[in-house]
């Protein structure tokens, strides 16, 4: 009886751990793959703000690239702007988490001008370059280093530092 308690309390644990491994290995897809972006929203539908940070700010970024996809001007704000409130309490909720803030950098990164979600960039950046050496986690740092190789803040010599 104590191990299947035990097993019980470890289950979503190990569902959050699932996700996560997935979201970092599709997220990338989701970018340019409507179809991916489809199935990863569906995963993280039920994700609300009181859930894990990571998972909150994953579903936010997904949001905001939803918000590319979608046809109307009406559409297109109300995705993005869900997407950045999550993103943002995600950030408010574990400040920290490395993960989470380079999902924010590469969101800001690639959200137009005029919208003016772009004041942590910098901030986001020396984050990752400060705290990248720490992470013990080999896929997210995969995640990091796939986002690093791919965006134009970093210059050459510190995409070298990942």
């Amino acid at each position: 009886m104590r191990h299947l308690l035990f097993l019980l309390i470890l289950f979503p644990v190990f569902g959050i751990a699932q996700e996560l491994k997935i979201l970092r290995s599709e997220y990338p897809n989701a970018t340019t793959n409507e179809q991916t972006l489809e199935a990863l929203s569906k995963s993280l539908a039920s994700v609300t703000r009181d859930d894990e940070a990571t998972l909150m700010a994953f579903k936010g970024a997904l949001l905001t690239i939803k918000a590319k996809f979608s046809k109307s001007v009406k559409d297109k704000k109300t995705h993005f702007t869900n997407g950045v409130s999550l993103i943002e309490n995600a950030i408010a909720k574990a400040p920290e988490n490395i993960e989470i803030r380079c999902l924010r950098m590469g969101v800001q990164e690639n959200s137009p001008k005029f919208l003016k979600y772009n004041s942590n960039i910098e901030l986001d950046k020396k984050h990752l370059i400060d705290h990248f050496a720490s992470v013990k986690n080999k896929e997210i740092k995969n995640f990091i280093r796939g986002f690093v190789k791919l965006s134009k803040h970093f210059t050459e010599a510190e995409k070298q530092l990942f």
